[in-house]
């Protein structure tokens, strides 16, 4: 099995010189390592042409596509080059050494990598259960692997989850080839949650493997940023999602109760700047209620 690690990186140099590393110990190498540098402005390039990881090649973009425009750049790269397994990672994560040989070890399509932080603990966010036919979680993420299981060595060796962080999934080719690939539209945030959603509706099981160790080398602290503009992509992407995957009327409708009790509450939270984001992002959102074309599966006659 030929294995293709896909790297999206932005400004992010020396985290991206720790990962690189990281890369370089594994105990199975990679096939190659596709790093796509998302337009940056520090020494990422520097850091790129000092490593000397075998396989290591670099696609510079012109301007910052995002997480989901670099990914959806880099899986189709991998894809048109032919390699038979695609590793998706962000660049503030390090694989343990024998991350991607537990990974090739279990069956399935898609398969995520389990994170911990740099002190042990487990910090694998990804969903066990995302409902969308329920109107009223709030939240669709109702349970994840860290809020299951106190630690690693209390999951089974693989659980079933229902979306995914472009940080440690590995996807088969068989996948790309029945749903495409990343839809570049979400820029930032729920572009792998968009992908997980639709593997499964092809009917691909996505499992966490328990001894494929990634450590993360950043905290969470997104959710602090509703007024400022990554919180437009957080709503934003959010109520496409919902738009697009909702099992039931009442759920389609749950981004625009969103978005008024946001407004109402504005003046106690964000002020102004949150409401104008969640306004703004519920309209938007309406315009992504279909998978952008570029996302689509490749034409047949591309197909092994």
């Amino acid at each position: 099995m030929r294995v293709a690690v896909v790297v999206v990186t932005y400004n992010r140099a020396d985290l991206l010189a720790r990962m690189l590393e990281g890369l370089a110990a594994l105990d199975r190498a990679p096939d190659a390592v596709i790093v796509v540098d998302n337009a940056s402005t520090d020494h990422t390039p520097d850091v790129l042409a000092a490593a000397t990881l075998p396989g290591l090649r670099t696609i510079r973009t012109a301007d910052n596509l995002g997480g989901a425009g670099g990914f959806h750049l880099g899986l189709r790269t991998a894809y048109d080059e032919g390699f038979d397994a695609m590793w998706l990672m962000d660049d503030d994560v390090v694989p343990a050494p024998d991350c991607l040989s537990r990974l090739l070890e279990a069956d399935g399509s898609c398969l995520i990598s389990v994170r911990e932080d740099t002190a042990g603990a487990l910090v694998e966010k990804a969903a066990i259960r995302f409902d969308l036919r329920n109107p009223l979680a709030i939240r669709p993420k109702t349970a994840s692997v860290d809020s299951t299981y106190s630690s690693r060595a209390e999951m089974p060796a693989t659980v079933v989850v229902e979306n995914v962080a472009f940080e440690g999934f590995l996807v088969r080719r068989e996948v790309v080839e029945r749903i495409g690939f990343p839809d570049p539209s979400f820029f930032i945030f729920y572009d792998d949650v968009d992908y997980a959603i639709r593997a499964r509706r092809a009917g691909f099981s996505i499992r966490a493997v328990r001894d494929a160790v990634l450590v993360r080398q950043l905290g969470f602290d997104q959710q602090h940023d509703l007024s400022g503009w990554k919180g437009y992509y957080m709503y934003r992407n959010l109520f496409a999602v919902h738009f697009r995957y909702a099992e039931n009327p009442l759920v389609r409708l749950k981004p625009w109760l969103i978005a008024l009790v946001v407004v109402l509450l504005s003046p106690l939270r964000g002020g102004r700047a949150e409401a104008r984001n969640v306004t703004r992002a519920v309209r938007d959102a309406r315009r992504m209620r279909w998978l952008d074309p570029a996302a689509a599966p490749p034409p047949a006659v591309a197909r092994r």
